[in-house]
């Protein structure tokens, strides 16, 4: 999940004991925070309740086996932002982090992204021009998907083959050339001009 979530574009500091993790987020600056509740030393409760009791300004998500309905209810009125229970699918945990990200620099509504006139919706897995779809593939959207939710940030081929193949396996980089040619060409076919660029020997980003 770590190199998952690096290879999205965020930062990610991690521990399994509860009472590290809350000095680390007390004493930290973080925005997110995705946290188990069977934790030694210090229970995933315990410290919600102590992030809350210090009013720190960072959103919760609850990540447990813990799936009872009551579970979920008392991680709520704990404080908590988000429940996911394990088993959990990755894509569904990225778009819950999205929908918790009301900061920045997306524009992010009802699980899409928005930019200019394209509109991703990471629920549908599709992309949108003026509300004309433009019939991505899955390989496409996955690719659109990982630079629009990273808009501001150059994206470097191995880690767009990474979130296209996952961790251990590569797509090469004119794979990921022809895939994005497609991906523009249907834009192109619907009337519109795909906003990602490339920056030569770095990688690619989506222009404002």
């Amino acid at each position: 999940m770590n190199i998952g979530l690096s290879n999205l574009g965020f930062t990610v500091d991690d521990t399994g004991d509860g009472s590290e993790g809350l000095s680390m987020v007390l004493a930290g600056d973080y925005s997110l925070l995705i946290l188990d509740l069977m934790l030694p030393s210090v229970d995933g409760t315990a410290i919600l309740k102590a992030i809350r009791k210090a009013n720190k300004d960072i959103r919760v998500l609850i990540l447990s086996a813990r799936d009872l309905t009551e579970d979920k209810v008392q991680g709520l009125l704990n404080g908590a932002d988000d429940y996911l229970t394990k088993p959990f699918s990755f894509d569904e945990l990225h778009v819950r982090l999205l929908c918790l990200m009301r900061r920045g620099t997306l524009n992010i509504s009802d699980s899409k992204v928005i930019i200019g006139q394209f509109s991703l919706d990471l629920h549908l897995k599709q992309l949108q021009c003026k509300g004309v779809d433009a019939n991505l593939t899955p390989n496409e959207y996955k690719l659109v998907e990982c630079l629009f939710t990273n808009q501001g940030k150059v994206v470097s081929p191995e880690k767009l083959s990474e979130y296209l193949a996952g961790q251990y396996d590569a797509v090469a980089k004119n794979s990921i050339e022809a895939h994005l040619s497609t991906a523009r060409k249907k834009v192109r076919d619907i009337g519109f001009d795909l906003p990602i660029r490339t920056k030569r020997g770095f990688g690619y980003y989506v222009e404002n």
